[in-house]
């Protein structure tokens, strides 16, 4: 491993996003160092990053103290259940990960001088009473409900990283992550891209819950990559919205997806669970002016790409 390159350590980093982040920052340059207890992630994930002299993964909870040798230039703090079907499975878990495991990875950025970039979540303003949802935005989140779990997390690993911020001088980022879909998601992730593409392609009913006419915005990963990286090497400590702006109804995106597949899959109505959003969709104004960054994958190349990697991994 060069010492001249910048050390960068990514918690989570075999998971669906944490992975696309590894993969990117070796392209960029970095030496990367990839932790994760593997609770949602898989080392399938980055296998085919095993073996290049610049990235090393090891096996482990960033709950507990984090040591690392020699110098380390960026810590991206993705170590979290993100699916609703994981953080239920594993609530007090994801809220350790969110409270203790920002505090250790912070405690580290502090030791080394690190920059931290945090990766928050658009879950933070829950149920929004606003729309679309603007980083000014404070939320509408019920705490005590089963999705609390996760939006508090993040809530609280907002708060302590820009109290860091305030209090040693750490360059912090946050990140407010939207549905953000593609390939590396797990064929029984739980949440709504995967449910679709992997009934259609099995031919079983497409499970939509609620009447459908919820709205979510779907960014493609490479996309979301992209401004993540762009992030990290501003100037910016606030949190900065990072998803797709183009609007569009579960129901719309059910049909969407059967149409593509060419699958005989019918569409199933179940209840809507506890404290679901209605609707969500980022303002990416600060991005745009801030970072220059705006999506470029449309919707129906994405899906493309998605489908096609579920169908390997069906095949599997």
């Amino acid at each position: 491993m060069s010492e001249s390159k910048q050390h960068t350590i990514v918690t989570g980093g075999a998971g669906f996003l944490g992975s696309h982040l590894c993969e990117r920052l070796l392209k960029e340059g970095h030496r990367v160092t990839c932790l994760d207890n593997l609770l949602t992630g898989s080392t399938d994930n980055i296998a085919h990053l095993i073996g290049n002299e610049d990235f090393q993964f090891y096996k482990f909870d960033v709950t507990n103290y984090i040591y690392i040798e020699g110098k380390v230039d960026n810590i991206l703090h993705f170590a979290s259940p993100a699916s609703p079907i994981d953080y239920l499975e594993h609530p007090i878990h994801t809220l350790k990960v969110g409270s203790m495991g920002t505090h250790k990875a912070l405690g580290l950025a502090k030791e080394k001088g690190a920059r931290f970039l945090i990766a928050s979540t658009s879950e933070v303003y829950g149920d929004p009473l606003v729309h679309p949802q603007k980083e000014e935005y404070w939320g509408n989140v019920n705490p005590v409900g089963p999705r609390g779990v996760y939006d508090e997390a993040k809530r609280f690993a907002e708060a302590i990283t820009m109290a860091y911020h305030r209090a040693h001088g750490i360059d912090t980022k946050i990140v407010r992550i939207f549905n953000t879909y593609g390939p590396r998601m797990r064929v029984k992730d739980g949440r709504a891209l995967p449910n679709f593409i992997s009934q259609a392609i099995c031919g079983e009913d497409v499970t939509v819950y609620g009447d459908g006419t919820q709205t979510r915005s779907f960014c493609f990963v490479t996309d979301l990559v992209d401004g993540i990286h762009r992030l990290l090497n501003s100037d910016l400590h606030e949190p900065v919205n990072i998803g797709n702006p183009n609007e569009v109804t579960i129901g719309e995106v059910a049909e969407e997806v059967i149409r593509m597949v060419g699958s005989k899959s019918r569409i199933v109505h179940r209840p809507l669970p506890a404290d679901d959003p209605k609707v969500r969709q980022p303002d990416i104004e600060k991005a745009r002016e801030k970072l220059g960054w705006e999506p470029r994958v449309s919707r129906e190349e994405g899906l493309k790409k998605t489908i096609e990697y579920f169908r390997r991994r069906l095949k599997e």
